[in-house]
């Protein structure tokens, strides 16, 4: 049975919670459709928990959130050195948006916002053949993100690509580290939220083609499974 620690890094909106639920939320949906049996810790940063050493942890999700990995918010830093021991303990972990964007910096990736704007929608990422972890030729799965890993650190193997995002996924050298741009968490509705988020924030025809885009199958279960396949490993 697997005993996976969320560290939630960001809120979803309050009056989009209640409908919704909070990420820790969707998180333990996408984990519980792969292992019924699964048990879920939540350690809310926002709600001022402090972070477990990672030693003595089994598994460990971090989350998206609105704030920018090079903020220099009073938590990241912490967060940093929290990654950097899990990483060296081999704790398996998984990082999603801004914990994809996190992982690669505090291991000595470069994280900033990119000159191609907001990803929003239904995007397709090609899957590097043979990784060990994810399956198939391509996965279609939502998107919400400005910031990128726009290169990544140097014991990362690319392995989820798209031209809009070259580095959506990352497989680290010690074996017990995955990270992805995309929301496998994310069902349809909210990311129907995501794109109304955006108006007026990112081009009008970006957003209309972004919802749109939502009609199209989605691969959530493929990639949340072997997310969780990979959390439960040790």
């Amino acid at each position: 049975m697997a005993r996976i620690t969320i560290i939630e890094t960001g809120l979803v909106p309050q009056k989009h919670r209640e409908r919704h639920g909070s990420f820790p939320d969707m998180f333990e949906r996408m984990i519980r459709a792969e292992d019924p049996t699964a048990t879920v810790d939540i350690v809310s940063i926002p709600n001022g928990d402090a972070l477990p050493d990672p030693r003595g942890l089994e598994a460990v999700l971090i989350t998206g959130a609105a704030a920018g990995v090079y903020d220099g918010l009073d938590w990241i830093a912490p967060l940093e050195d929290f990654v950097r021991t899990a990483y060296a303990n081999k704790t398996p972990m998984v990082g999603v948006c801004f914990g994809h964007q996190l992982i690669a910096q505090a291991l000595g990736g470069t994280v900033r916002k990119s000159e191609k704007g907001w990803g929003i929608g239904r995007h397709v990422y090609q899957v590097l053949p043979e990784n060990g972890v994810v399956d198939g030729e391509a996965v279609a799965i939502a998107a919400s993100h400005q910031d990128q890993v726009i290169e990544p650190p140097n014991d990362a193997l690319t392995i989820l690509s798209s031209e809009f995002t070259p580095h959506a996924g990352l497989l680290y050298a010690n074996g017990a580290t995955l990270t992805v741009q995309p929301h496998p968490e994310f069902d349809v509705a909210f990311a129907q939220v995501c794109c109304d988020l955006r108006d007026g924030k990112a081009p009008d025809d970006v957003v209309a083609t972004a919802r749109e885009s939502l009609a199209q199958p989605m691969d959530n279960a493929t990639l949340g499974g072997a997310i969780t396949r990979f959390l439960a490993r040790r």
